[in-house]
């Protein structure tokens, strides 16, 4: 066990498993998909992936004594995992749970180079994963509690996420700082037709940070929006400072501090509250609360060129959760999630483009390119020192 623990990182964990199709770099989705072929793909990578792998191995790289906790089986996957884990560090799954009696979770990521993934998956002992799962002594020695994908997490969200509200509820009363993440649920699914809007006020009054992407709290808080916004060809394109605003409104009223919103190459917003709702986030609080509160900020993302985008949400996460625990200015910390999420795009699985804190740094400092994100709303301005735009 490490003697020190800066993050606990809990949740959904599997193997994912990457085909190479940079052979069929030319070749549509559709085409690759069409019954009775053989499509030769290229080698396979596999790399522990889910929230406890990826957030957690990228933290650890970044410089954070991390802690993971999750559930396998005692089987060829789940061993896998588990070497992978051990081979980055092993210490970091000192906090992980094997059981015999169930199979291990893996994902099938088809990810064609220029076209956004598709994951085959299989949850496996995440759905049963619940409150009883997490070791609170051991929370409470660490500054964050990152949890990442109830929705595809059974106990997670059933019974009105009865288990998730438990779950942070337990974690909060340790003083830790406490960070959410979600997965797109198949509106198809059981974790589709839940109601979404009362687990998160169930559950937010308890949870410092949610970081999740544009589309997954769309579909949460307005699912008819969201629905509508998704028959376009590009939803990212039609997201607009009002149209966040109004979400991270909604969240902050329902109790959490902070509110990062992921929108993929079109960069990250961030919102703070009030420096008395600051002041009440556990052992991560920033030091400068004034200079942090009632902030709202979007940062462009970094130029790349993209080989693949498994795992890059759960890469900016670490960055912005590194960088709160290294107590920078907050736009510092914005930037810093755009960059480690850049760095995850560069290689096909989920961690092998992450680097060192200081190496992303002086990358950023190096004048590393951004996209083009013009803002036509009355009251934001672009902030030229840090290359971002501010309310």
């Amino acid at each position: 066990m490490p003697t020190t623990i800066d993050a606990v990182v809990a949740g959904h964990i599997c193997l994912d498993v990457f085909p190479d199709l940079s052979h069929g770099a030319k070749e549509s989705i559709a085409r690759i998909f069409t019954p009775g072929r053989l499509v030769e793909v290229g080698d396979v990578t596999f790399s522990a992936g889910g929230p406890v792998a990826n957030t957690g191995l990228a933290l650890n790289r970044l410089g954070i004594n991390t802690l993971l906790m999750g559930k396998v089986g005692d089987d060829l996957y789940g061993n896998k995992i588990c070497h992978l884990v051990a081979k980055a560090d092993p210490q970091l799954a000192d906090g992980m749970i094997v059981d015999s009696h169930l199979s291990t979770s893996y994902t099938i990521v088809i990810n064609p180079p220029q076209i956004d993934r598709i994951f085959l998956h299989f949850p496996g002992a995440n759905d049963t994963f619940g409150p009883d799962d997490v070791s609170y002594d051991l929370v409470a020695r660490a500054k964050i509690f990152h949890f990442g994908y109830p929705p595809i997490m059974k106990s997670m969200y059933r019974n009105g996420g009865e288990n998730l509200t438990e779950t942070f509820r337990r974690a909060k009363t340790t003083g830790v700082t406490t960070s959410l993440d979600m997965s797109l649920p198949d509106a198809s699914s059981e974790s589709g037709q839940v109601d979404w809007k009362t687990i998160l006020a169930n559950t937010l009054p308890y949870v410092d940070l949610i970081l999740p992407s544009v589309e997954e709290i769309l579909f949460m808080l307005q699912r008819s929006r969201h629905q509508e916004m998704a028959k376009a060809d590009d939803l990212l394109e039609q997201i607009t400072p009002g149209l966040l605003s109004e979400l991270s409104e909604r969240l902050l009223d329902l109790g959490v501090r902070i509110v990062v919103i992921k929108l993929g190459h079109r960069g990250l917003y961030v919102r703070t509250g009030s420096e008395t709702v600051l002041a009440d986030m556990g052992r991560a609080c920033p030091s400068d609360i004034t200079a942090w509160a009632n902030r709202e900020i979007w940062a462009p993302a970094f130029r790349v060129v993209e080989v693949g985008a498994a795992g890059s949400g759960d890469a900016a996460i670490s960055g912005f959760l590194a960088a709160l625990l290294r107590d920078p200015s907050l736009e510092k910390a914005a930037i810093m999630a755009t960059a480690v999420g850049a760095y995850n795009v560069e290689e096909i699985d989920s961690l092998s483009g992450i680097r060192t804190w200081q190496e992303t740094q002086e990358r950023i400092e190096a004048g590393w390119d951004k996209r083009k994100l013009e803002i036509q709303e009355s009251g934001w301005g672009f902030d030229k020192t840090h290359q971002l735009w501010l309310k």
